[in-house]
């Protein structure tokens, strides 16, 4: 098993910036990429961010140039920098991680960001 827990969420206004923190624990060499989704209000969760074992990373189009997804292996923790925020932004941010690099089976409790205009 992996165990997965966030931070770093919170209040900020529109063109600022926070940074989430992913820290893993448990069968981690098992883990082959992390990723992280949101979910707004009244919408399904999506895929914001991804980064493998190689260190290539994937991002969704709309933070492309504003979010940066990294990893620090000696702290088994997972960034999301995420700079220059928008409203639309807003949501519940879950870290998440895949052991075949297709779809995630492990899944933190979520970390709130809420984007004030």
């Amino acid at each position: 098993q992996v165990q997965l827990v966030e931070s770093g969420g919170g209040l900020v206004q529109a063109g600022g910036s926070l940074r989430l923190s992913c820290a893993v624990s448990g069968r981690t060499f098992s883990i082959n990429a992390m990723g992280w989704f949101r979910q707004a209000p009244g919408k399904e969760r999506a895929f914001v961010a991804a980064i493998r074992g190689s260190g290539f990373t994937g991002y969704t189009d709309s933070v492309k140039g504003r979010f940066t997804i990294s990893r620090d292996n000696a702290k088994n923790t997972v960034y999301l920098q995420m700079n220059s925020l928008k409203p639309e932004d807003t949501a519940v941010y879950y870290c998440a991680a895949t052991r075949s690099g297709g779809e995630f089976d492990f899944w933190g409790q979520g970390t709130q960001v809420t984007v004030s205009s």
